[in-house]
């Protein structure tokens, strides 16, 4: 199986609700949410493939950094290379309901952990989701991230309980969910937290605990306050905010104000291995990838899952060479032109 015939797959199997384009960049399906679009105008999701862009890189090839290494620790855990499968559920409502999220997660948990890396299993309006998504992750010894939904803390509370049941290394919140239209379609409201709100579900667990959906330096530096081990650089793939910026157009300043005093996650626009150098290059720690892995899956389920961790490990590891770089801890914006 070569990845040209996962994506045919996955544009029949998708039925619609994506179409699988040369580039992810949000243009055809603008204001498909529900679906896999950005809202609105689509402006958020498209800024973030076009700030990424922006930037290029500086080739540089008189060097000893002949074999580079693209492993990483992150949270504890060896990875092949720095990047997180995103929690993206919902096959009914989002993906075009041809197969169920079990099928779609177990494919994503396994491919991951199958290629060295690790998913992160996300919530959703429909109880069960979230179950089910754990249910397949303690098949495979809880080796991924549970990613809660900002409910009210209770609920949120009672969730990471069950993500610890399961055997999940680490936990979060996407606080950029607050107002997510998709909830709101089903009676499951979610909201903004405060310092102590967050401080009381940190509290609340012995993991280290993620927070999703960080875009400005103010609210980076509360989230410090607040006491999380990491935050992920997002603006939740364009789908709650029209007209927000890139995850590349902010990632350097809130890398100058916090790099190294928490974990820095990005996620936004994020498609090859390119890419992630980039954002490694700007300030983050590693990188969450969503999209993509909605079509690996559903193009080539565990396999297609595997191939496309493979290309990108395969891209990184190339543009390592062509930058200077030998490990990841050397990858910096002197790579950036």
């Amino acid at each position: 199986m070569n990845y040209e015939e996962v994506e045919k797959n996955a544009r029949e199997n998708l039925k619609g609700s994506c179409k699988v384009c040369p580039i992810c960049n949000g243009k055809a399906c603008a204001g498909q949410v529900p679906g896999m679009g950005g809202k609105g105008t689509g402006a958020a999701f498209k800024i973030n493939i076009e700030s990424l862009d922006a930037y290029k890189l500086n080739m540089r090839v008189i060097h000893n950094a002949k074999n580079p290494d693209t492993a990483t620790v992150l949270f504890g855990k060896r990875m092949d290379v720095p990047v997180f499968a995103a929690p993206v559920s919902g096959t009914t409502l989002n993906m075009g309901g041809k197969f169920s999220e079990e099928e779609y997660i177990q494919w994503v948990i396994e491919g991951c952990v199958d290629a060295g890396i690790y998913p992160m299993v996300g919530d959703t309006a429909v109880d069960s989701f979230l179950t089910t998504n754990l249910e397949q992750l303690k098949k495979f010894d809880g080796r991924g991230i549970a990613i809660i939904k900002p409910w009210e803390n209770s609920n949120v509370i009672k969730k990471i309980k069950l993500a610890e049941a399961a055997g999940a290394y680490a936990v979060g919140m996407d606080i950029d969910a607050a107002g997510l239209i998709t909830l709101a379609l089903h009676g499951k409201p979610v909201g903004p937290k405060t310092v102590e709100e967050i401080s009381q579900i940190v509290e609340s667990t012995q993991l280290p605990f993620i927070l999703k959906g960080i875009m400005t330096v103010d609210e980076a530096e509360l989230a410090l306050e607040a006491g999380v081990s990491a935050i992920v650089v997002s603006n939740h793939g364009g789908r709650v905010l029209d007209q927000t910026p890139g995850v590349a157009d902010v990632l350097p300043e809130i890398a100058e104000a916090v790099k190294g005093k928490l974990t820095i996650l990005a996620d936004g626009g994020i498609r090859n291995g390119i890419d992630v150098l980039k954002m490694l290059a700007l300030g983050a720690d590693g990188v969450l990838i969503g999209r993509p892995f909605v079509t690996a899956s559903f193009g080539g389920q565990t396999d297609g899952v595997k191939l496309y961790i493979e290309t990108i490990k395969s891209e990184l590891k190339s543009a390592m060479v062509l930058t200077g770089c030998k490990t990841i801890e050397d990858i910096s914006d002197r790579i950036i032109y």
